[in-house]
């Protein structure tokens, strides 16, 4: 039998200690379903700043806009860090991916910057690239804000990079760790826990762990993160409960926020009594789809929101989602707990 690891709640900066405490026996007790650790603590990616040698896009059913066609230009970057440039937009500055540009986590991730107009929605599963890649500068240009959506998932945008090549830069890639253990708790059992990198270390461990009602039911994953393995996950969909997903095609087409939702039988996992979409990542038996997509194509990309530095260090993840992701990553900089390694 595998033995579990063991964490430090460590300081915790919101939320009720009681409850992360009650919430992380719970998180115990779930078995990990998939492990993917590299074996060593050797770090995965090179050590210099890393862009793409051209550009390659990407096009698809638009997330919010179905009936059109939306497509994503990744090109080199030339500054540092991810950068959104809405060529519908000249006038308009680009926009860093950064916390401090987050417009809100609501439902999905919102960058915006300078107009209420200059914004891109759904940025989570594009951004997610900077941490799963160990890919530090990139521009993506895009004619709208909203992005476009795969039945493959984020896979054909790795598949974008891949075709556009990473290359190395002269610089060196900075990194940023907790300075000491820290906690943050929601408000439905849910949690996180940021651990410091140690001894020098560079790379990005996670374990995740999700608890449905529904047939995903609780999943656990434990996994350093590495080019294979979020190449691996990058095909995990996002998923919805199947009444969700009939009253998004319904009711839903009252409303102008999921009226030409781009969502279908093909592009999303949906879900309720059994699985009403084929799902993906079996193992034992057991579908791991749902955990793989929050652990990578969620949780990542809110790792991703450190500007132009990479994160390290150990992040544990119980429950949590977008909104206590992004609210953690906030958090770290605005009581200054973050350092640089």
């Amino acid at each position: 039998m595998q033995s579990l690891p063991e964490y430090r709640i460590g300081r915790v900066v919101f939320g009720s200690e009681a409850a992360i405490a009650a919430a992380y026996e719970s998180f115990r007790a779930q078995p990990i379903d998939e492990t993917r650790l590299s074996g060593t603590r050797d770090y995965p990616f090179p050590l210099k700043r890393r862009t793409i040698a051209g550009e390659s896009s990407v096009a698809g059913v638009g997330t919010f806009q179905g009936s059109a066609t939306q497509t994503i230009t990744f090109a080199p970057g030339e500054r540092k860090g991810w950068w959104i440039r809405r060529m519908d937009l000249p006038e308009q500055l680009d926009t860093k991916i950064d916390i401090a540009n987050l417009w809100t986590s609501a439902q999905n991730l919102v960058m915006r910057s300078g107009s209420p107009h200059n914004y891109l929605r759904m940025v989570e599963h594009i951004v997610a690239l900077k941490a799963g890649l160990g890919l530090d500068d990139v521009l993506l240009k895009v004619k709208s804000g909203d992005p476009p959506l795969f039945d493959q998932s984020s896979l054909p945008l790795v598949e974008a990079v891949e075709q556009a090549k990473i290359v190395e830069k002269p610089d060196d890639a900075t990194f940023v760790t907790v300075k000491e253990p820290v906690a943050f708790g929601g408000k439905r059992g849910d949690f996180l826990l940021f651990l410091p990198a140690e001894n020098g270390e560079r790379g990005l461990r996670i374990d995740c762990a999700i608890s449905w009602n529904t047939v995903i039911g609780c999943q656990r994953v434990l996994f350093d993160a590495t080019y294979d393995t979020f190449r691996y996950a990058s095909l995990a969909r996002t998923n919805a409960t199947r009444r969700q997903y009939i009253l998004a095609k319904t009711v839903g087409r009252l409303f102008a926020a999921t009226r030409n939702l781009g969502y279908n039988d093909r592009n999303i996992l949906i879900h309720g009594s059994r699985y009403y979409t084929e799902p993906r990542f079996n193992v034992g038996g057991k579908f791991l789809e749902p955990v793989w997509h929050r652990a990578t194509l969620d949780l990542m990309a809110a790792l991703s929101l450190t500007g132009s530095s990479r994160f390290a260090g150990t992040v544990v993840s119980y429950r949590a989602g977008h909104t206590l992701d992004c609210d953690a990553v906030r958090a770290l900089y605005r009581n200054d707990l973050l350092c640089y390694l």
